[in-house]
């Protein structure tokens, strides 16, 4: 009998040595996981231009998706009230780092964690709204790139006044909804000041909601139509375009997606770039620098786009020393 037993323990060492490489080998087969890479947006597909502007950049910095990264999306489908459950799902995911698309993507985003290293882009308000200390010292696990839309909203307005001088009052298209609303609107409160520039303010919170605007647009004779930043907007921009021209009203946006879609006039930062440099952020990130160690980056360009075919469309008159100074014109 102990023989019998001897000779069974030493057919088991034999063939656990024999195997021994193989598990070896299976184990170094096993494919290591990847790292995540979570995106939250307001409603910002994937086929977007400035999204896909960062996943090239993404790509020229060497990451290949299924082989060195993998991503999660979660969007919002233009209901900002599902932002922070979809940030709590990409937490639960447990992904090494989320890009946050826009303000209220990235306060969903740091509300949803502590931890997990966050990267925003095109935020108008970081430090106003909460998200950051300080541009230089953003502290905590985000930072990111500003868009500085409220600082540009002044300068929208002088670009409309000075485009249709005599064009009063200024109609404000604003959603209150939005958490960036406030801190914009007192910029343009303060500039119109300044310039001497009567406002009238018509807040819409909901897309039924802009055929009653219109109506008192059209009450008030505006002159023109300043659109204030609002993710909300810019989801209904062919519907919000169409409306000015029907009603021929000169309208000044915040970004040229608008004016891509028909609309006269925009000033602000050019979205693509902030998206290709929030991809650099998310690099470094991932190789190991903490949010809190690099600096929130501001724009480093700014585009004035002028349509000539909704000046020629809506039949106004755009005054040469204005034009002069336009980045980009459509003809």
């Amino acid at each position: 009998m102990h023989t019998q037993k001897s000779k069974i323990v030493s057919l088991a060492i034999t063939l656990f040595v024999m195997l021994l490489p193989w598990f070896h080998l299976a184990e170094a087969q096993q494919p290591a996981k990847l790292p995540q890479l979570g995106i939250l947006t307001f409603d910002v597909p994937r086929s977007e231009p400035f999204l896909e502007v960062f996943f090239q950049e993404l790509r020229r910095l060497g990451y290949v998706e299924d082989q060195n990264i993998a991503f999660e999306f979660r969007s919002a489908e233009g209901r900002v009230d599902r932002l922070p459950d979809l940030a709590a799902e990409l937490v639960r995911l447990k992904v090494n780092v989320i890009l946050a698309s826009a303000t209220g993507a990235a306060l969903a985003a740091k509300n949803a964690t502590p931890e997990i290293p966050i990267v925003f882009t095109a935020v108008s308000y970081p430090v106003g709204s909460g998200l950051v200390a300080s541009l230089a010292r953003p502290g905590g696990n985000i930072t990111g790139l500003t868009n500085l839309t409220t600082d540009l909203s002044a300068k929208r307005l002088e670009l409309l006044k000075e485009a249709f001088p005599d064009a009063s009052p200024v109609a404000v298209l604003s959603n209150p909804k939005d958490p960036i609303s406030g801190p914009i609107l007192q910029e343009v409160e303060t500039a119109a000041r300044a310039l001497a520039v009567k406002l009238q303010l018509f807040e819409v919170r909901d897309p039924k909601e802009f055929d009653g605007a219109l109506s008192g647009m059209t009450r008030a004779r505006a002159g023109t139509l300043l659109v204030l930043t609002s993710q909300m907007f810019l989801r209904q921009r062919a519907r919000i375009v169409d409306i000015a021209a029907k009603h021929r009203l000169p309208t000044m946006f915040w970004t040229t997606e608008f004016v891509d879609a028909g609309g006269l006039m925009s000033y602000g930062t050019n979205n693509p770039d902030l998206y290709r440099r929030a991809a650099t952020y998310v690099d470094k990130v991932l190789k190991g620098t903490k949010p809190a160690d690099l600096p929130v980056e501001q724009p480093i360009k700014f585009e004035f786009v002028i349509n000539l075919k909704t000046v020629k469309q809506i039949g106004v008159t755009i005054p040469p020393n204005v034009l002069a100074r336009a980045d980009k014109v459509i003809r």
